[in-house]
């Protein structure tokens, strides 16, 4: 098995949403992106399938050491010898490549948020670099895309987080600060033995349109000459916020269950917005 087919099972395998994205872009740069998703899958599994942190710290590590590898030109890993011919055509560094082994990192250190500050800083790096590396390999040489890549990771990263509340939950992982628990009188009791009530709907429109929000400020960002360029990311955002307005429409069930988008939607949903080249309506609150 040569690297980039490793790294397209892997991401054919993870039956994510970004994967009906990929796949209308031209060959360099869907091997590119592929590569950076199925990095992106390695270092997350290290830490979501580890029963043990120790563990889970010492592959991370080894991970931090491989990136050096890579840039070193010496990768051992089918994913990084995948991604090497990237680097120089699409700009991807070391540095954000570290910074989101960073962001993994956190789930090891914490699994509680005090604040938005402090949640933004974990999606930021888990998500917003991410976007900003893809939005480099979708628009090679673009310097001022990073507004909009950065706000579009983090609102993907929080429909994410309002979508797997319930699953995270049974991590013991609470991502919703605790601030906003205590502004709304939410237990975090509550969410981790999955109690609906009526302040934990309002809690969740709340988070509802924070998402909402960035969503917005992203598509207020991106440059309209590279509207057709960045396709990939806007198929994402689409699928994305109809998922978002599909849990809200649900009354935000999601403490017992993980809402999803049949295969056959996210495809209409990801050719709809190939064709149109269009930035997605973002509705207002159901």
């Amino acid at each position: 098995m040569t690297p980039d087919q490793y790294c397209q099972e892997k991401a054919a395998r993870s039956g994510s949403s970004f994967y009906y994205s990929f796949l209308f872009l031209p060959p360099p740069q869907r091997r590119a992106i592929i590569a950076l998703y199925a990095f992106c899958r390695e270092v997350d599994d290290t830490v979501d399938e580890s029963t043990d942190d120790g563990v889970a710290r010492t592959r991370l590590a080894w991970w931090r050491d491989e990136i050096g590898r890579l840039f070193e030109g010496a990768p051992g890993h089918p994913v990084t010898r995948a991604l090497q011919p990237a680097l120089a055509s699409f700009g991807i560094d070391r540095a954000r490549l570290i910074e989101i082994i960073d962001g993994m990192q956190m789930d090891l250190d914490q699994s509680r948020y005090l604040d938005f500050t402090n949640l933004r800083l974990y999606c930021h790096r888990v998500a917003g670099v991410v976007g900003t590396l893809s939005a480099g390999i979708f628009s090679p040489g673009r310097g001022d895309l990073d507004e909009y890549a950065d706000s579009l990771g983090l609102a993907l990263q929080l429909t994410n987080i309002i979508r797997d509340v319930g699953e995270d939950a049974r991590r013991g992982r609470i991502y919703l600060p605790i601030e906003d628990l205590q502004q709304f009188e939410v237990p975090a009791h509550q969410i981790l033995s999955a109690q609906y009530s009526e302040r934990f709907s309002a809690l969740m429109r709340f988070q509802a349109e924070r998402a909402r929000s960035f969503y917005r400020q992203a598509f207020a960002a991106l440059p309209p000459d590279t509207r057709r360029e960045q396709r990939t990311g806007l198929i994402m955002a689409d699928i994305y916020a109809t998922l978002l307005a599909e849990i809200e429409r649900d009354d935000f069930q999601v403490l017992h269950q993980r809402v999803s988008l049949t295969p056959l939607r996210k495809f209409w949903l990801a050719w709809r917005t190939f064709v149109a080249a269009r930035v997605p309506r973002i509705p207002d609150a159901a």
